[in-house]
């Protein structure tokens, strides 16, 4: 999978992926393949050090090992959740049972993955644990240049004129305006807005893209947005 440089932040960084394992091989599987996706990735092999860098350290969500040999991942939940800390938590253990997956979700996890994972399913996950707090803390109205969202209202505006947006397109332009100024690949756009595995065979991305780009320039009168970077994906930024 090509990385994607379209995960990050509106304020222009990457999401901050902290991977506490101490399996060497397991951490290096999880880190190339959130790396690969696009995450800054920080991996530390102790429970202790991961619970100090998850005080302290700025992430936004932490991969937690179930089973640690200095401190048991669940103790580490605990031990943030008693504090304070809300940083999303995404489990990550061998212990499938049902009994188990419950206790990590009551302790205070957000979701949980058993080993051996699929890279695409971890993820996958993630994504949706860092839309969740996104959605939980984003501000009602977004705005590019002159192009302004109201996400309150759904209603999109260029120049002090309402865009007349179908639900996907308003959909696709709201993810494009999060992510102003940074590259999105057609498999993010697919797996982000359409919650569905990337085709490489179907042309339904620039399909909604064209219709999009003709409605936020309205129809040829201002200066397009929305721009093609060749075999990467698009670009929404302001006019010039």
């Amino acid at each position: 999978m090509a990385s994607e440089q379209g995960i990050v932040r509106s304020i222009g960084r990457k999401y901050r992926i902290l991977v506490v394992e101490d399996d060497p091989s397991a951490a290096l599987e999880v880190r190339a393949a959130l790396e690969d996706y696009g995450f800054d990735v920080e991996c530390v092999s102790s429970g202790h050090e991961g619970l100090l860098r998850a005080i302290d350290g700025e992430f936004d969500v932490v991969v937690l090992d179930r089973m640690l040999p200095d401190i048991d991942g669940l103790s580490i939940l605990s031990t943030l959740r008693n504090i304070g800390k809300r940083t999303p938590v995404l489990i990550l253990s061998a212990l499938a049972a049902v009994d188990e997956r419950v206790r990590g979700l009551r302790a205070g996890g957000d979701d949980y993955v058993t080993k051996p994972f699929d890279g695409l399913e971890l993820t996958a996950r993630l994504n949706v644990l860092l839309r969740r707090q996104s959605s939980a803390g984003a501000p009602s109205t977004l705005s590019v240049g002159d192009l302004i969202l109201d996400t309150s209202m759904h209603r999109a505006q260029r120049a002090g004129q309402t865009l007349d947006l179908k639900p996907r397109e308003y959909s696709l332009l709201e993810f494009m305006m999060r992510h102003a100024g940074q590259v999105v690949t057609r498999t993010l756009l697919f797996e982000s807005v359409w919650n569905y595995h990337f085709n490489a065979q179907t042309n339904v991305i620039d399909m909604h893209i064209g219709h999009l780009r003709r409605k936020v320039s309205l129809n040829g009168r201002m200066s397009a947005m929305i721009h093609t970077v060749r075999n990467v994906g698009y670009i929404l930024q302001a006019a010039e």
